[in-house]
């Protein structure tokens, strides 16, 4: 059977695994964002089902654009990593501008259809911009500091722009994604060190400046010293995980989600999920953002024997964001972490991060077809090093024309004239 299986993938032009995956854990979330935004959606649109239609188009437009993405070469997306990163820089810029404020920050742009969050764009930007550069400079990478230093100016300008919207989650999500990306191409691992450290320092120093964060994060170590006040959010949260028990109280059945919990469609999506399929169904809901981390590391290795080491970057690159950002949100809802405003991957109620995701999928599936159909030759040695042997070969033909014997051309005879 695993044989048949094997046979029957090849003839498939993608990985249909990961679409499997990918279409279980649709189903889930669509499933659990009617289910925990019934109540708040009859209060705010008289509408049980407002919510769910949302997700079902937010959903379908992820369709359309992954299908889209999945028909344009990874070579395009290399040659203009450029300009999408600029492209990325300039919405920041216009969220600060323009942007619509919920709950002091200003992180979302109002389009017709949508609430567009640029961050979401950026952590896609981020890794096609890096498999790019890594690809490009990989011997340099691995042997200077330099050209990771080259780095810090446009993220350095990336960050600032996120943290004033404010926007913690996302800054440490993308740091965390450059420095792995860093590692698996083969970066030293002093480099995380000195790449990690000053964004974290910067972190910490903004959250010990505001009183607003400091707030946050002492209702974190203890909700419970403020439970109907700062620690509101996350006390409800822990009562809905824990009423969960062994096999949970049933899909529909959750107390937690009839006006308790705040946001319980979008960040706190997981609690009500616990609360109705207990400690079973969230062990069978990590297994499945696993085997999702399986499937993408698994594709990028198979990309790098294939010589496409660009694509491979980016598998390992979503790999890191998705499952990365699944375990903050699992995290936050479990009290390990401070509130961050990260949505649960494919999961919790949100346009931009379903069309972005999907469109990362479908970068995924492209490197697989490509790897698979499309495998390039191995790489000559990158400019650096053939203008080394280049020179290495010139000093070494002047050393044998020094040692080449003289050619000593015959003289002419000279004709003897009578009497001369």
């Amino acid at each position: 059977m695993s044989t048949s299986l094997k046979q029957q993938q090849q003839t498939w032009p993608t990985d249909f695994w990961l679409i499997g995956l990918l279409a279980i854990l649709l189903v889930i979330g669509l499933t659990m964002v009617f289910s925990s935004s019934v109540a708040i959606s009859e209060l705010r649109f008289n509408d049980p089902s407002h919510y769910l239609i949302r997700q079902f188009l937010a959903v379908g437009l992820g369709l359309i654009a992954g299908y889209i993405v999945f028909k344009i070469p990874l070579d395009f997306w290399e040659q203009h990593r450029g300009k999408l990163f600029i492209f990325g820089i300039v919405l920041l810029v216009a969220v600060l501008i323009f942007g619509r404020e919920i709950n002091g920050s200003k992180r979302w742009l109002h389009l017709v259809v949508m609430n567009f969050q640029p961050s979401e764009f950026m952590k896609l930007v981020i890794v096609i911009f890096m498999a790019g550069y890594l690809d490009r400079h990989l011997s340099a990478v691995k042997e200077s500091f330099e050209a990771v230093i080259r780095l810090a100016l446009p993220f350095g300008i990336m960050a600032v722009l996120l943290l004033m919207e404010p926007d913690y989650g996302s800054t440490l999500v993308i740091a965390v994604i450059i420095t792995g990306m860093l590692l698996i191409a083969g970066a030293p691992w002093r480099y995380f060190v000195l790449t990690v450290l000053p964004m974290v320092s910067i972190l910490v120093a903004l959250v010990a400046t505001s009183e607003y964060r400091m707030a946050r994060i002492s209702s974190f170590l203890d909700p419970w010293q403020d439970p109907f006040g700062t620690g509101y959010q996350l006390t409800q949260a822990l009562i809905a995980s824990g009423s969960g028990n062994w096999l949970g109280s049933g899909l529909g059945n959750s107390v937690q989600k009839m006006l308790y919990l705040p946001d319980a469609h979008t960040d706190f999506l997981f609690s009500i999920y616990a609360e109705e399929f207990g400690f079973f169904g969230v062990i069978l809901l990590m297994l499945l953002y696993l085997a999702l981390l399986y499937r993408l590391f698994r594709i990028g290795h198979k990309a790098l024997q294939a010589n496409h080491f660009f694509g491979a970057m980016i598998s390992y690159g979503i790999g890191i964001w998705i499952i990365l950002q699944a375990a903050i949100n699992i995290g936050v809802n479990l009290g390990a972490f401070p509130t961050k405003g990260l949505t649960l991957p494919f999961m919790s109620y949100g346009g931009s991060s379903m069309l972005l995701l999907s469109i990362a999928m479908a970068l995924v599936l492209r490197v697989d077809y490509e790897s698979r159909f499309l495998p390039k030759e191995a790489k000559a040695p990158e400019d650096s090093d053939s203008e080394d042997d280049d020179q290495q070969e010139a000093t070494q033909a002047k050393k044998n024309t020094k040692r080449r014997p003289r050619v000593r051309k015959p003289r002419a005879k000279r004709s003897s004239v009578a009497g001369s």
